[in-house]
């Protein structure tokens, strides 16, 4: 029964609460690790106790905190779907303490060597005429992966200077995208992607492959640590640090930390605030350069 009670879990996850693939597969990899750690138990008749030597257990494996929070919340979301469904009377979850989760400082990249990444790209070629367009659109309009990937031709407002995006939990907003952006993907668009046969369920997607399909996570990852590589960066770099430094170097130019929530497409303002800890870096530098007792 464990099965069929986690397939009902998935579809409840994508119809109703319309999570995106990447949540709802981390979720349904957490209740499969539950149901394998209690082997023969049915999911219905677990206890608060059992949850607890399973949260032990995941803790023993040195899982990162925010990893044993992210089981813990697809677990919690497994056993309130079903209370719901009427599958169990009283919801064992609800007495289970969140592991603290230490709020990590992210890399980020100085203005300068993002200039020198941006630079790396051959224009000459299609493949880098794309390539440059992706990582100037992640980086000046601070996107997720996720959000680049599903980036539509229908989205595209360039001459208003906008972008609409489908971020998390399919919720759209628009986000500003700076003049050099818009010129690269105007490039890409009108030189590069109008001579590709376009797979049909791609017509509108704007990023795609030699196939005519939209690009993978992976191979996001692979054009900007290659680009990174060849423009001398030593950082642990990834597609996500252009998202970093762009909410980073907003905050330090003295943006409003609500506007940048705004454009992030943070829930929380708690999640933007991480970058108020960043820019004490950037205050400290600028009063040993300027200050004359430092």
């Amino acid at each position: 029964m464990n099965a069929i009670y986690i397939r009902s879990f998935g579809n409840y996850l994508q119809l109703e609460k319309q999570h995106s693939p990447h949540t709802v597969d981390n979720y349904l990899r957490d209740v499969e690790c539950l149901s394998s750690f209690v082997a023969d138990k049915d999911l219905t008749s677990l206890t608060t106790q059992d949850l607890k030597h399973f949260i032990t257990y995941a803790g023993e494996m040195e899982l990162a905190a925010a990893t044993l929070a992210r089981m813990l919340s697809g677990i919690k979301s497994f056993y309130s779907f079903m209370e719901l469904e009427g599958l169990i009377e009283v919801n064992p979850t609800l007495l289970l303490a969140a592991p603290k989760v230490s709020r990590k400082i992210p890399d980020t990249l100085s203005v300068s060597e993002v200039e020198a990444l941006l630079q790396t790209f051959d224009l000459s070629s299609a493949e880098g005429q794309r390539n440059r367009a992706i990582a100037e659109t992640m980086y000046g309009s601070g996107l997720r992966v996720s959000e680049l990937l599903d980036l539509k031709i229908s989205g595209l407002y360039l001459e208003a200077g906008y972008i609409r995006i489908t971020g998390k939990g399919n919720k759209e907003r628009l986000v500003p995208v700076g003049d050099s952006a818009a010129r690269h993907i105007q490039v890409y668009k009108e030189h590069i992607r109008v001579h590709k046969t376009v797979h049909p369920q791609h017509t509108d997607t704007l990023f795609l492959n030699k196939r005519g399909k939209g690009l993978s996570r992976v191979m996001i990852f692979y054009i900007i640590k290659e680009a990174a590589r060849r423009a001398g960066i030593e950082k642990n770099i990834y597609p996500h640090t252009l998202r970093h430094s762009f909410a980073t170097h907003l905050v330090e130019g003295g943006a409003n930390l609500r506007a940048v929530q705004e454009m992030l497409g943070h829930a929380s303002i708690t999640t933007t605030e991480i970058y108020t800890h960043l820019d004490t870096r950037f205050l400290r530098e600028t009063l040993q350069r300027y200050h004359p007792g430092f």
